[in-house]
């Protein structure tokens, strides 16, 4: 039976700090399912009455609420070809896209944020919040190839994007924390790839590191602890997080062969997020178990929440999920004994 002294708050607040929950580590699913996920759990039964967050609380998750802040103007943004292809190539596209970029007031629904506050002032949730980040809301303008040679040919239209985003984050922090103030943060980067960054260290330094150096000290005034999510192998990253004065990282990927027991001799303070291999989610509970016994170090260790190392795939079956769910619960105690 959970201490009457812990709530889910509690727990992830002492986790993110290094302490340890008196009862057991958070129960956190940090991302939601993929489509195909879903639609396979309601072929096995899975009520389709239930909205993703009815879902979170039918598996028997802690209560995370997040908000991604998104730059364009609800509604109003022209017509795009599609994921990953540019935007604009050059400052003029830039300036013509403006007038749909970075909407004032802040797009996020106020009544249903105070609804949210009170249940985390209350101890039963958690939240937070996403911004696009210095790597991320570039690419998303130039497209993902063009973006890599604009740190050479349109450097001073990547500076100005920047800290456009950056005065664009401020106004979204100042609106949201009038309401809410989050737990956590993270900047959605995904800046590397199964074999390491897509940028170098000097580039990083150049065109990200000065941004960071601005908004994580107003992040950290306010409390709020600062993450960063980025795919593929990111250890050779961490470094540089750290001297941008960013906290921890999720979701650490396995496939992209990272390994957290090496990132915590490496970087004891550092705060994780994920690491749980969802390649292994569906080859039974053998293995379901094998993997919870690679993290149990790390869980014990502080500064870890174990979760999916990304969405669960619609390889896992509704039986499969529920016994993952069984033996986090388990291993959440076991972390703390």
């Amino acid at each position: 039976m959970a201490n009457a002294a812990e709530t889910v708050r509690s727990r992830f607040s002492k986790v993110l700090c290094g302490e340890m929950p008196s009862d057991r580590l958070p129960v956190f699913e940090w991302a939601t399912w993929w489509d195909q996920t879903i639609t396979r759990w309601r072929g096995e039964g899975l009520s389709h009455e239930l909205d993703w967050l009815a879902i979170k609380r039918h598996f028997g998750h802690d209560m995370d609420y997040q908000h991604w802040f998104g730059q364009m103007a609800p509604g109003a943004a022209p017509k795009h070809t599609g994921h990953g292809a540019p935007w604009i190539d050059s400052e003029a596209d830039y300036d013509r896209l403006l007038p749909y970029l970075y909407p004032d007031p802040v797009p996020f629904n106020r009544d249903v944020w105070r609804a949210r506050a009170a249940e985390q002032a209350a101890g039963d949730a958690v939240i937070w919040i996403t911004f696009s980040g210095f790597f991320w809301w570039p690419r998303v303008l130039f497209g993902i190839e063009p973006h890599l040679y604009a740190f050479y040919d349109n450097k001073d239209l990547m500076h100005r994007m920047n800290q456009d985003q950056l005065a664009y984050m401020r106004r979204c922090l100042n609106a949201f924390c009038e309401v809410a103030t989050p737990d956590f943060m993270t900047f959605g980067e995904d800046m590397s790839y199964n074999h390491g960054p897509m940028i170098s260290r000097p580039l990083f330094d150049k065109f990200l590191t000065p941004m960071y150096h601005q908004i994580v000290p107003e992040l950290k005034e306010r409390g709020i602890t600062v993450l960063i999510d980025s795919d593929g192998d990111v250890e050779p990253l961490i470094p540089w997080f750290e001297e941008a004065g960013l906290e921890g990282i999720l979701p650490l990927e396995r496939m992209a062969g990272v390994d957290v027991q090496r990132i915590r001799a490496n970087h004891p303070d550092w705060i994780m997020i994920g690491a749980y291999d969802k390649t292994v989610m569906h080859l039974g509970e053998e293995a379901l178990r094998a993997e919870f016994e690679r993290l149990l170090p790390v869980m014990r260790s502080g500064r870890f929440i174990p979760s999916i190392d990304h969405q669960t795939p619609p390889g896992v079956s509704l039986l499969q999920y529920e016994q993952y769910m069984k033996l986090l619960w388990e291993y959440a105690e076991i972390a703390v004994k």
